[in-house]
């Protein structure tokens, strides 16, 4: 419930309160955007499984962002595109989390007879 608050909460300060990025910013921000939304789905796959720990979300939304900020401007100074690395990785997990939610959310809330 928690990952969810939190999603609502920013969709709201993000529209109540327009901000422009700089372009120079916008791959950081970008990549760590993706990195929360990665944690708001895995904290919400662990919430539905009943395996939900605050202290692991939060090091864990923290260090992947870190982390993937991290390649995305040690790429930029290297002339690489390292930005690719986390985008791919954060884009397969937010599917995955995506459809275990979905498989979740279906086995909890469907009828007992329904078939899949």
């Amino acid at each position: 419930m928690i990952p969810i608050i939190g999603l609502i909460i920013g969709i709201v300060i993000g529209i109540f309160l327009p901000y422009q990025i700089p372009d120079a910013y916008s791959m950081y921000v970008a990549v760590g955007l993706l990195a929360a939304l990665d944690a708001v789905f895995g904290g919400l796959v662990a919430s539905m499984q009943g395996r939900f720990v605050l202290r692991t979300f939060l090091t864990g939304a923290f260090s992947n962002a870190l982390l993937a900020i991290l390649l995305t401007f040690i790429g930029d100074k290297m002339g690489l595109e390292l930005y690719l690395a986390p985008v791919i990785a954060f884009g397969v997990r937010l599917f995955d989390n995506f459809s275990m939610l979905r498989r979740l959310f279906f086995n909890k809330y469907s009828r007992k007879g329904d078939s899949e």
